[in-house]
């Protein structure tokens, strides 16, 4: 198998990521390969129906949050309204004690939601990277441009040519990075096999007359690689745009179809997802209006959006983006009626008695924090032997130096802690 580290995306981040998904996705082609559907557009669907599965905790995890702060909301709005207009440091203190406890007796958290869109969106931003770049994670397509791709590269011009293409804007950085300009052979040919994999089907029959000695292997590789890409009688590395304009003019309407049909099916699919999804409920405080109002106007410009993208993006991208959201769907449903048979007021329940022995626990520790202190005090004018007999300069002298046997505790153990609090009460009591 040839070299495909450089045609991966290499971000700090999502670039490690990718990678990891890259290993999914060329085990799905293989296996594929191996009982004879080696198809680009079913990998694909696999490929987000395997990573969605693995998502699966989390997403219930997002929407039990949801139903638990839906729940909470009137007595957060009750707290809220009670300290209205309170700006004083004991009111916001006795807001924040309030809130923080009805937070524990919910089981929920402030940035609960958020985390669990931080760890899914650099997923699926991964995710992105690719399917936009099968070749560059799946080997065995790699290896079918790469026949060809060895012989374009001792072709004259080849480096201007590949330029000129279509989406060749897309990897403008890499035409100008130092080892394609220096004419470095695996960047060149990474290069080249990266602007292939967006060329539409017209490109490819137009490199034959630039190529025309290569014009078996172009016509070889275009097949196979077409056979690929072949999803529904589309082809996916072309747009819906593309088809839908090429279709018009050699009057094939069924492509034309086809080309519509992608964005609106990811409009339709992505409209049906956010309407599953759990919607803000109306509230009396301002701000969360205003987010509830963002949120609807979200949920309306995301599938004209998905309409958008999925309509100039090439085809494997709508198969991803509608794939998605049919399964999203299909997960919101369940989750849906997995929740609805839920004891909402039984896990609540349980929240307020956890959150009640952790109190309870936390206090007992501090009690017990104080005592020692008390104790270890103690021990310390003992130890030192003061007593009423001594000038004042020897009790000190004695004092101290016991306190400073006292402060070499271990950093950590309950003597450490207990001398903390010491210091805390002399300090309160000066």
């Amino acid at each position: 198998m040839t070299g495909i580290l450089l045609t991966q995306y290499d971000g700090a981040f999502l670039g490690p990521i990718a990678k990891l998904l890259g290993f999914l996705m060329e085990g799905i082609f293989n296996f594929l390969d191996t009982i004879g559907i080696p198809n680009i557009g079913v990998a694909i669907i696999l490929f987000t129906l395997v990573i969605y599965m693995l998502l699966l905790p989390l997403t219930i995890k997002q929407q039990k949050f949801s139903k638990l702060s839906a729940k909470m909301n009137p007595e957060l709005q009750a707290i809220q309204a009670k300290y209205k207009n309170k700006k004083d440091n004991e009111s916001v203190a006795a807001m924040n004690a309030e809130t923080q406890a009805l937070y524990a007796k919910y089981g929920v958290s402030p940035t609960g939601s958020c985390v669990q869109l931080a760890i899914q969106m650099p997923i699926l931003m991964a995710l992105y990277r690719v399917i936009y770049a099968v070749p560059a994670y799946v080997g065995k397509v790699k290896d079918v441009f790469m026949v060809l791709v060895d012989k374009l590269y001792v072709q004259d011009g080849i480096r201007d040519y590949i330029q000129t293409l279509q989406n060749s804007k897309t990897f403008s950085k890499q035409f100008t990075n130092e080892l394609f300009t220096g004419n470095d052979p695996t960047y060149v040919k990474n290069t080249i096999i990266d602007v292939l994999n967006r060329a539409s089907t017209s490109e490819w029959k137009d490199m034959v007359n630039v190529y025309p000695s290569l014009s078996d292997q172009i016509n070889d590789t275009a097949q196979k690689i077409a056979s690929f890409n072949s999803f529904l009688g589309l082809n996916i590395a072309n747009s819906p745009s593309f088809n839908v304009k090429t279709g018009w003019a050699n009057r094939d309407f069924l492509i034309v179809l086809g080309g519509i049909m992608i964005p609106l099916l990811a409009a339709l699919t992505q409209w049906i997802n956010t309407k599953l999804m759990p919607q803000p409920a109306n509230s009396q405080d301002q701000s969360q209006n205003q987010m509830a109002q963002s949120m609807k106007t979200m949920n309306l410009m995301m599938p004209i959006m998905s309409a958008f993208f999925c309509y100039t993006l090439p085809i494997g991208m709508g198969i991803y983006w509608i794939t998605g959201a049919i399964i999203r769907s299909i997960q919101q449903i369940i989750i849906n009626k997995h929740i609805d048979k839920m004891d909402i007021d039984a896990i609540i329940e349980k929240n307020a008695d956890k959150a009640k022995k952790k109190l309870e626990k936390k206090k007992e520790t501090a009690e017990k924090m104080s005592a020692y202190a008390s104790m270890n005090t103690r021990s310390i004018s003992n130890k030192a032997n003061i007593n009423n007999n001594m000038s004042q300069a020897e009790k000190d002298e004695a004092y101290n130096k016991a306190m400073s046997n006292a402060s070499k505790a271990k950093p950590g153990s309950i003597a450490a802690k207990a001398n903390m609090v010491r210091d805390y009460n002399d300090r309160n009591n000066k």
